[in-house]
């Protein structure tokens, strides 16, 4: 009996598929050499039923698999964004066998939604998988291009005039600390005793997430290794907040997660510039610290980013806009010149 090959996913896991009386199964396990094994055994008739039955999953069926398998070690929001996922994206394949499924089905699939193309992207990224996961093949689709938003955070000259409107607003102190580069969850988390006013530090401990049942929980670990960080207090309206509030106990902001980005699109609203929400509030920081010359690095360790890539696309872009002052910079030192041999004539 030929030996067959296993191919190594994505995921880590290695995948097999064998014919059997007439039917392709798919075969999944952790290791190269307990793949082929049990393939050998399908092939040979010693283990089918069980494999065969596996060859009428359906696409929803190896999406729910593919999340079960999943649920213990991924965070409880992201648990939550999966079934979600699962739940109202590709109804027209989920129903459909793995066995018989092609990709102008898929395709036919995300032709047929009716969200953006990056909600489309998430969302497909998610199903692709999963599929690949129980057929060790990803579809071959074409996503809709993604449409790349040149506004998502506040402008260096466009700040003063945000934290004028933002002044007095009962979440104030949540606002001023999205511009030291908190994230919502960690703003949520943030406790009086990760307040330092004696060092003017902040330290970012934990997240607070949405569970898989939709309720509001703390968990200790945040986004990434990086998040754990220590951010000085570098506005001085916040500091004076903080010093002026009398119960230093239990959480700093206490509110839902939406109130935050209520409240910042409707000070933006009021102060005519663009609605950023509160992820925009983190980005504005990147686009100060640009501003002022704060090299990547550093910007990088205070916001907690754990690459570059985030911080470069918001200092290009920013460089970008400099362009045209740069230009008119150099346009007036020819201008001088020439105006001064003109002069000499």
């Amino acid at each position: 009996m030929k030996t067959p090959k296993a191919k190594r996913l994505p995921s880590g896991s290695w995948f097999v598929r064998v014919r059997v009386n007439g039917q392709d199964i798919g075969i999944t396990k952790r290791t190269e050499k307990e793949a082929i094994a049990e393939a050998m055994a399908v092939k040979a008739g010693i283990q089918t039923s069980e494999k065969i039955a596996k060859s009428s999953l359906t696409v929803g069926d190896a999406v729910r698999k593919y999340i079960e398998i999943r649920e213990k070690t991924l965070s409880p929001s992201t648990v939550r964004g999966y079934r979600e996922k699962a739940a109202n994206h590709f109804q027209s394949i989920a129903r459909k066998k793995l066995s018989v499924l092609t990709d102008l089905d898929c395709q036919a699939a995300i032709n047929a939604e009716r969200c953006g193309p990056k909600t489309i992207k998430n969302a497909w990224t998610l199903f692709a998988s999963a599929i690949e996961e129980q057929t060790g093949r990803r579809p071959k689709v074409h996503l809709p291009a993604m449409i790349k938003n040149e506004h998502q955070f506040l402008q260096p000259d466009e700040v003063h005039k945000f934290l004028e409107a933002a002044e007095g607003d009962s979440q104030e102190i949540a606002i001023l600390l999205g511009l030291h580069s908190l994230r919502r969850s960690e703003i949520l988390s943030l406790q009086w005793t990760d307040i330092d006013l004696k060092k003017d530090m902040i330290h970012v401990r934990g997240a607070v997430v949405y569970d898989s049942d939709g309720n509001l929980i703390r968990k200790k670990a945040n986004k990434n290794e990086a998040s754990r960080r220590d951010v000085p207090i570098m506005i001085p309206r916040l500091r004076a907040l903080l010093v002026d509030v009398e119960d230093k106990s239990g959480p700093v902001v206490n509110c839902y997660p939406n109130t935050i980005q209520r409240h910042v699109d409707k000070i933006c609203e009021a102060a005519g510039l663009p609605k950023i929400g509160t992820h925009g509030l983190r980005h504005s920081f990147a686009s100060i610290a640009y501003h002022i010359g704060m090299p990547e690095k550093i910007s990088m360790e205070i916001g907690g980013w754990s690459d570059f890539q985030t911080m470069r696309n918001i200092y290009t872009h920013i460089a970008k806009l400099d362009i045209s002052k740069y230009s008119g910079m150099m346009k007036n030192f020819y201008e001088y010149k020439n105006g001064n041999e003109n002069d000499n004539e």
